[in-house]
């Protein structure tokens, strides 16, 4: 009998430590790491996105950081095909592989697989496309929030590609794309090992505001204003770009950019944690207890 290869996927919101302990994992299971952070692909994104540094990079491989450029459309789609192959590579070599990131839809992309979505009414994604830099993106947010709560509930509101995605699904289907995202799971070929950090809010929304004050000194702001040229680029509208953005435009200060990145990184680390906790496979550890986790997947590997 061959036994399966296991994937132990690492999650939690972001600022916890999860680099820190997928590093450590794979290190102990001698493997390798795919990253599963929607922003970490693109290569012109570093500060902001905070990719494992120089020093990580060499202390395990790593795979899908720097991996496409911010002009590239990479969706979770990509991810879900591409993801497997890279998958099926690490598994000729190693009996285990490790996947870590915040991002919800690109980790169930690789651990179940998408739902086949309907074909949409393209003159409905024109005409959003339209109210959108007619209106700006308060408008398809609370559009969005009204006909599919569900949905705006559990994705990146700063996102107006994700807030037009559920509003041209409901727009051109009369259903809820939160309905689509169904729990059918596909099979796969190996087991899969959850593993979740979080800890008490206070103390992780410290961590969030002391690594925002460094990503600030690293030269957050200078990293922004060399990507002006690509400002319109759907990767660049997120947290920690489209406030400094703001602040280049004249529409804040620099320091009410910061106290909003901040604040808007606050926000999403809570959205994470609501989109994790549905998951009950999922083992939840603080993120000190490294120890126990490794012991947790020695015993689920047996």
């Amino acid at each position: 009998m061959v036994l399966k290869k296991t994937l132990i996927s690492i999650v939690g919101p972001t600022a916890i430590g999860k680099t820190a302990l997928a590093i450590q994992v794979a290190q102990h299971f001698g493997t390798e790491i795919i990253s599963a952070d929607s922003r970490q692909f693109f290569k012109e994104m570093a500060i902001g996105t905070a990719k494992p540094d120089a020093k990580e990079l060499v202390a395990a491989k790593h795979h899908f950081i720097d991996s496409h450029s911010i002009t590239q459309l990479f969706s979770t789609g990509d991810f879900e095909v591409e993801g497997l192959k890279k998958l099926e590579e690490i598994f000729e070599k190693h009996d285990t592989a490790v996947m870590v990131g915040g991002s919800g839809l690109y980790v169930n992309a690789l651990l179940n697989g998408l739902d086949e979505m309907p074909d949409i009414d393209l003159s409905v994604r024109e005409k959003l496309n339209k109210q959108f830099e007619a209106e700006g993106l308060a408008a398809i947010q609370s559009q969005l929030a009204a006909l599919d709560p569900e949905y705006f509930a559990k994705v990146d509101q700063q996102n107006p590609q994700r807030m037009i995605r559920g509003l041209e699904v409901f727009l051109s289907t009369g259903q809820k794309l939160s309905s689509m995202l169904s729990a059918t799971k596909k099979e796969r070929p190996f087991n899969i090992i959850k593993i979740g950090l979080n800890t008490d809010r206070a103390v992780l929304y410290d961590r969030i505001n002391k690594r925002v004050d460094k990503m600030i000194t690293d030269g957050l702001v200078e990293e922004v204003r060399s990507l002006t040229l690509f400002k319109q680029y759907n990767a660049l509208n997120t947290v920690g770009y489209s406030e400094i953005f703001d602040y280049f435009d004249g529409k804040s200060s620099l320091d009410e950019a910061i106290a909003a990145i901040k604040q808007n990184t606050r926000r999403f680390a809570k959205r994470q944690l609501t989109w994790f906790r549905r998951d009950d496979e999922i083992n939840w550890f603080e993120p000190e207890e490294k120890v126990h986790i490794i012991d947790l997947i020695n015993e689920r590997l047996k």
